[in-house]
This record gives C-alpha cells, sequence and structure tokens, in this order.
C-alpha cells in the first residue's frame, strides 16, 4: 500500500490491514504524520504533536503484531487526543496560554481506554480556551478552519479533532460534547459525530463537572468507524457519578451498525430554547430533506408537540455553563491573560449565590426529567444541528466583546446543548451541501442510554445517501 492510499482507508480497514499483515502499524503513523506535516500548517488541527512518542508505541505494535495471540480490535491505527483532556508526558494546554507548558501526571481514563484499544495517537487537537466556545481559536495556534473552505472555522470545541479527520490526518479522533462540541464541528466538516449517553464514556478520574453536561465521543468519517472507537471508549471507572447500562452481553455498538433498524417513529423539532433562533434557508432546507429521506426510508415522521421548553430553560442553562468557569484553576493575578469569553462566563459563575446556583441545576434536572417524558413515543428525535451555516474566522468574537460573542453563539448553535441537558445520546450525520459546497449536519437524538437505535438508523442513512465519496479540497494533493 502506498501512503496515498493509507489515508483513504477507514480506521477499521486500517486495522484489518495490520491484522493481515498488509501495513504495518509504523507505516501507518509515519503515513499519518506526513499529512500532519503537509497539511496542518493551514488547517490548525493541532496544538503539539508526538511524532516520537507515535513511532514508539507504533514499533510497540509492530512487535506485537510479530509476537502473535490476541490483538487490541484498532491496532496500530493512529488517532489524537483532544488538548481538553489530561495525556500523561504530554504538554496539555487546555487551549490556555495560562498552561501552555503545563504536562500532566496522569491520563484521562478515556485516554487510556483508547490505548488500550490498540490506537496510537499523533498528539492534541486544537480546542478554544477550556472549550467554552462552540468555534476553535486561541491564542496559542489560532483557528482550526474546515478544510471544505478553510476561510471559515471549524466549529467547537472538537474543531482540531474534527479538522485532522476530514482532512484525512487521522481516520478517527477523539472529542467531547458539553453543549454541541462534537455535533457542531462534525457538522461543519462533513463527519459523523456521537455524543454519548451521559455514564457512558467515563471522565475520571478528575473529571468533576458537577453540571453533567459533558462527555467525552468519537468523530469520523463513517458511522461504522465511529461505533468502533465508541465502543473503545465506553465504560464506567469504579466510583463514577453516573453510568450507562451497557449493551446486552455479545453486542457491540460496532454490531448494531450492521443491523436493520425497522421502523422508527421519529419527532420532528425545530423548537428552541434561544428566542428568535430562525434557521437559514439552507439549513432549513437540508432539515426538511432529512425528514423527507427518513419517511423515504419507510420512517414514521411527525412533528414534536410545540412547548415542551419552557422560558426560564435557557436562563438557567445559562447560569450552570457559567459554573463551569468557577473552578478554573487559573492564579488570580494571570486572570487578564484570559480571552474576553472566558473572563465573562467565569465572571458571571463566581457571581452566582449557592443558593442561585443549585437552583440553576434543581431547574434543569427538572425539566430534563419533564422533557424525556413528553418525548418518550418517540424512537428518535430530528433536529438541526446549528441555525447557520458554516461562519467565517472571526464571526464570534472579532470586536473583543466576550458578552457579544455569547450573544452570538447562542444564536448559531441553538438546539444542540438541550441533550446535554436531557443526557440523551445525539449524533450529527452528513446529509446536506450547499451550493457552494459547505457541509451542514443533521441531528438525531435517541432516547436515553439507546446509543443502538442511533447508530442503526445511521448506518442506514449512510447507505442510502453515502457522504465518503465527497472529499475537501487538497484531500489528494498529498501522500
Amino acid at each position: 500500500m502506498t501512503g496515498t492510499q493509507l489515508h483513504e482507508l477507514t480506521a477499521l480497514q486500517q486495522a484489518a490491514a495490520v491484522r493481515a499483515g498488509e501495513v504495518s502499524p509504523t507505516e501507518l503513523v509515519r503515513s499519518a504524520l506526513a499529512r500532519v506535516e503537509a497539511l496542518d500548517a493551514g488547517l490548525g488541527a493541532f496544538v503539539t504533536v508526538t511524532p516520537e512518542r507515535a513511532l514508539a508505541a507504533a514499533a510497540a505494535a509492530d512487535a506485537r503484531v510479530l509476537r502473535g495471540g490476541e490483538l487490541p480490535p484498532l491496532l496500530g491505527v493512529p488517532t489524537a487526543i483532544k488538548d481538553l483532556n489530561n495525556t500523561a508526558g504530554v504538554r496539555t494546554t487546555f487551549g490556555c496560554t495560562v498552561f501552555a507548558d503545563f504536562v500532566p501526571e496522569v491520563d484521562d481514563a478515556v485516554v487510556g481506554k483508547l490505548a488500550a484499544a490498540g490506537t496510537i495517537s499523533l498528539g492534541k487537537t486544537n480546542t478554544p480556551e477550556f472549550g467554552f466556545p462552540c468555534y476553535t481559536d486561541n491564542d496559542l495556534v489560532g483557528p482550526a478552519r474546515s478544510p471544505w473552505d478553510r476561510t471559515r472555522l471549524a466549529g467547537g470545541s472538537s474543531g482540531g479533532a474534527a479538522v485532522a479527520v476530514a482532512a484525512g490526518m487521522v481516520a478517527v479522533a477523539q472529542g467531547s460534547d458539553g453543549g454541541g462540541s462534537i455535533r457542531i464541528p462534525a457538522s461543519v466538516n462533513a463527519l459523523v459525530g456521537v455524543k454519548p449517553s451521559r455514564g457512558r464514556v467515563s471522565n475520571a478520574p478528575l473529571g468533576g463537572d458537577v453540571t453533567g453536561l459533558g462527555t467525552n465521543g468519537p468523530l469520523a468519517r463513517t458511522v461504522r468507524d465511529a461505533a468502533a472507537l465508541l465502543d473503545a471508549m465506553a465504560g464506567p471507572v469504579t466510583g463514577d457519578a453516573s453510568w450507562a447500562p451497557p449493551p446486552p452481553p455479545g453486542e457491540t455498538f460496532l454490531g448494531y451498525a450492521d443491523r436493520p433498524v425497522g421502523r422508527l417513529r421519529i419527532g420532528r423539532t425545530r423548537e428552541s430554547a434561544v428566542p428568535g433562533a430562525v434557521l437559514d434557508p439552507e439549513v432549513a432546507a437540508a432539515f426538511d430533506d432529512a425528514a423527507r429521506l427518513l419517511e423515504d426510508l419507510g420512517h414514521e415522521v411527525v412533528d414534536v408537540p410545540a412547548g415542551l421548553l419552557g422560558p426560564d430553560v435557557l436562563a438557567a442553562f445559562e447560569r450552570v455553563w457559567s459554573l463551569s468557569g468557577t473552578t478554573l484553576p487559573v492564579p488570580p493575578g494571570r486572570v487578564r491573560e484570559l480571552r474576553p469569553l472566558t473572563r465573562v462566563l467565569r465572571a458571571r459563575g463566581l457571581a452566582l449565590s449557592a443558593r442561585g446556583a443549585m437552583e440553576a441545576l434543581t431547574a434543569l434536572r427538572l425539566f430534563s426529567r419533564r422533557y424525556v417524558q413528553a418525548t418518550e413515543g418517540f424512537d428518535v428525535l430530528l433536529a438541526p444541528v446549528t441555525t447557520m451555516t458554516p461562519r467565517p474566522l472571526g464571526w464570534f468574537d472579532a470586536d473583543g466583546d466576550g458578552a457579544a460573542d455569547f450573544e452570538r453563539q447562542k444564536a448559531y448553535a441553538a438546539f444542540t446543548a438541550l441533550y446535554n441537558v436531557t443526557g440523551q445520546p445525539a449524533v450529527s450525520l452528513p446529509l446536506w451541501w450547499t451550493d457552494d459546497g459547505l457541509p451542514i449536519g443533521t441531528m438525531l437524538v435517541g432516547r436515553p442510554a439507546d446509543e443502538a437505535t442511533l447508530i442503526a438508523l445511521s448506518a442506514q442513512l449512510e447507505e442510502a445517501r453515502p457522504w465518503s465519496r465527497r472529499r475537501p479540497p487538497g484531500w489528494d494533493a498529498h501522500a
């Protein structure tokens, strides 16, 4: 196999080629590193690249293949870790200049699980400061740009991970999602992005997000790759505050991608808690087209009753979102180094009383229960990912006003955070392109802990309207 061929392979194809002796892990890693070196300067996918570490892991994987015996499912497959996740011995900046030289002594659980599955990380992918924005830009390496149009932001906060996958640097990558941070960059970059159920993937050992909004999940070019990476990530760690029930014995998420889904009752919703959220014509066209496609596949598509999102939901979410800023480990003397948005959110969180914080958390939990109960008659929900097409560089924050930046983000990302509140699994699929070639994702939401149905339905949609033949500009320009 040539280098050009290697980046065309899916993660599962790469793993199969390693097992068959057709390619070595070192060849895969060298090919991937070459694409990073050739492409990343113009895309901003990585904050830190670790070639020596990756090649050492590849050499160990080569030796493991030669020894024979049972091999991990994704042995030798190159990947990357988001720079919000602690990686022992590797610079981890959280997208913040205050942590430009920070090197953790411990791995996040998801990092260890991916290594145990045989994947080999090439480094740390670009993320905005502490993952707060729905776009990716920071003062360390600048913006992550969509390979479909480099004048557009790649989405966030897993924008670097999405760019690395979309540009063919890696076939799969880990992201995290606290308000849309996997699904939004998946939409912008024509990828499959899965936000798992709350408790599906452990946030151990240091994840202390009492809001329950954030979770790790996969970004991939195909449904089967995303399912395989979810298999690698999933599972609780003793002491986790939340956990989702595992698949039945003998079942895997990858297995659900190869299983007929049956006829589903799908609830179509465009309701948002953000006042005045209106879909751009192209986004509305993508949403309507997805509904028609689902009907053509034999599913029942009906409207979700209006009025499920009360007027207080957004206010409670904003207060809870700002709470994450209260525990940022930034010395008081360096707060001024934070970006305007981070400073605004931190200040809002610190201004909350204990009573105000608890009232907001309680309001979201009560709302979540009511919403899940009100929609339990649907197997899956259909919703937009964003209100607008991918945004130009600087669209959110060019004026340097953190509060205005946050308002623009609310208008743009008006749908995704709802399902972080409820904890339901959700996926973005690349089913639509604009006339000028920009991808627009479609969001599907499952019942609590029911990734199985989402994956089976996503695979059916991928078969009905394959997207893997579409490649961003420059895909074939580099080995």
